[in-house]
C-alpha cells in the first residue's frame, strides 16, 4: 500500500504554524484509517521521519526524539528513502503515493520543494510550481491581479534607495517574498519604509510598499477547482483583546489554542450583499488565474464600498479548514479530495515532444560553434 506523506516544517519563519498544520493534518489521516508518513522539514533543511502523534511541544527545541534522518532522490524511481549510512549502503524506498504539503512561507510555498518533488515523481497537493512562486511574490501577485482588471491598491517595489512613491502615507510595508502576517509595518515616511529595508530581516530579500488605510478591514475566503470550483464562507478576522497595532499581526492569528482555528473572527462575516458578490466573483477568477491546486485563501481589504484584492496564501494556516461552515466541508474531505487531486490532477505535465534529434544531426561540429 502506497503511503500519504505529510511534509511540514521548512527553513521558514512560518516553521512552527506549518508544524502544527502538519500534525493537524497527519492526525485526521490516521483517524480515517489512511497510513501516513509524518515528514519534519527541519530548519537547517534537514529532513527526518516522525511518529505522527507528536505534539507541537515535542518540536520547540527542533528535531524530536527518535526522529529518522531520510532522503528526497529525483528521477526515474526516485523518492523518499532512509538517509545512508554509507555510500554502498542500500536503502528501501518509503513508497510515498502522494504527498500533503503542510510547509507556510520559505522554500515550502515558493515552488522550491514543489519542483523538487516534480523531479523526484511524487504527486503532491497544493500549487504547482509556477502557481507558487506567483503566490509568495506580492509584486508579481499585484501586478497579475491588476493586470486581470482586478481592484488592487498601488503597490510599488521598495529600496533602501527609494525616495519618493506617486501615492500619499501613511504606508504599508511588506516582505516582497512572505507570509501574510510576518515583518509587515506600518509608517509614516517613505523615508522610515526604507530604512526597514536595511534593518528588517524579513525585508532583505525584497519589499514592497503601498498606501496604508486605517479604516479598511481584512476579509477572506477559501477556494478550491477540485472536485468542482466552490468557495468557502467568507471570514472577517478580529484582532485578539491581547495584542495591539494598526494591522493583524501574528500573535492574532496564530497564537491561541489551535491557531488559525481558535483566532477571533466573524465567520461568516455580516456584509453587504455588494460587497459578498464582488469578493465572490473575484475570488473565483484569482482561482482560475492562479491556478489554484488544494484549498487556498484568497485576502481581500474592504473600505467602506470599496473592496481591493490584497494576496493569495496557496498553503494556508490549517489548510483554511476552519472557513469551510458555508458550505460545510469536513477536514476529512478536504485532505480526501486534495488527495485525488494530486493525482488526478498532476501539478506539472512534462514533454519530450520536438526533441528528434533533428537539430542534433544537423549541429556538425562542436568546435565549429565555439568561434
Amino acid at each position: 500500500m502506497r503511503k500519504i506523506a505529510v511534509i511540514f516544517g521548512g527553513p521558514s519563519p512560518e516553521h512552527d504554524v506549518s508544524i502544527l498544520t502538519g500534525l493537524q493534518a497527519a492526525r485526521e489521516l490516521q483517524r480515517s484509517n489512511s497510513e501516513v508518513v509524518t515528514i519534519y522539514w527541519s530548519k537547517s533543511g534537514d529532513l527526518f521521519r516522525v511518529a505522527p502523534t507528536l505534539e507541537g511541544k515535542d518540536l520547540v527545541n527542533g528535531v524530536p526524539s527518535g526522529a529518522e534522518p531520510i532522503e528526497l532522490t529525483a528521477g526515474t524511481g526516485g523518492g523518499f528513502r532512509p538517509a545512508k549510512k554509507s555510500l554502498l549502503a542500500k536503502t528501501a524506498m518509503l513508497h510515498v503515493g502522494v504527498a500533503i504539503v503542510c510547509c507556510h512561507g520559505g522554500p515550502g510555498e515558493d515552488g522550491t520543494l514543489q519542483g523538487a518533488l516534480d523531479v523526484a515523481g511524487i504527486p503532491y497537493t497544493g500549487p504547482g510550481v509556477t502557481s507558487a512562486a506567483l503566490g509568495m511574490d506580492k509584486l508579481a501577485f499585484g501586478g497579475v491581479a491588476a493586470g486581470a482588471g482586478l481592484p488592487v491598491l498601488p503597490r510599488m517595489l521598495l529600496v533602501e534607495s527609494t525616495t519618493s512613491v506617486p501615492f500619499d502615507g501613511p504606508y504599508i510595508v511588506k516582505p516582497r517574498f512572505g507570509g501574510s502576517s510576518i515583518g509587515i509595518e506600518v509608517v509614516d515616511t517613505v523615508q522610515t519604509a526604507a530604512a526597514l529595508v536595511r534593518s528588517s530581516p524579513h525585508l532583505r530579500a525584497g519589499a514592497v510598499i503601498e498606501p496604508y488605510r486605517p479604516d479598511s478591514y481584512d476579509l477572506n475566503v477559501a477556494v478550491r477547482l477540485f472536485p468542482q470550483p466552490e468557495l468557502s464562507a467568507i471570514e472577517k478576522p478580529m484582532r485578539s483583546a491581547t495584542t495591539s497595532g494598526d494591522i493583524l499581526g501574528y500573535a492574532d492569528k496564530y497564537v491561541g489554542g489551535e491557531g488559525m482555528v481558535s483566532a477571533p473572527r466573524e465567520l461568516p462575516a455580516v456584509l453587504p450583499e455588494a460587497v459578498t458578490k464582488s469578493i465572490q466573483t473575484m475570488a473565483l477568477e484569482i482561482a482560475q488565474l492562479c491556478d489554484v491546486r488544494g484549498v487556498q485563501r484568497i485576502d481581500f481589504l474592504a473600505d467602506g464600498d470599496d473592496v481591493f484584492v490584497n494576496e493569495i496564501n496557496t498553503i494556508p494556516g490549517s489548510l483554511a479548514k476552519h472557513l469551510w461552515v458555508e458550505p460545510t466541508v469536513p477536514f476529512a474531505t478536504l485532505l480526501e479530495d486534495m488527495v485525488r487531486e494530486a493525482t488526478q490532477r498532476p501539478s506539472r505535465r512534462w514533454t519530450s515532444s520536438g526533441a528528434d534529434g533533428t537539430a542534433l544531426q544537423a549541429a556538425g561540429a562542436i568546435s565549429g560553434k565555439l568561434g
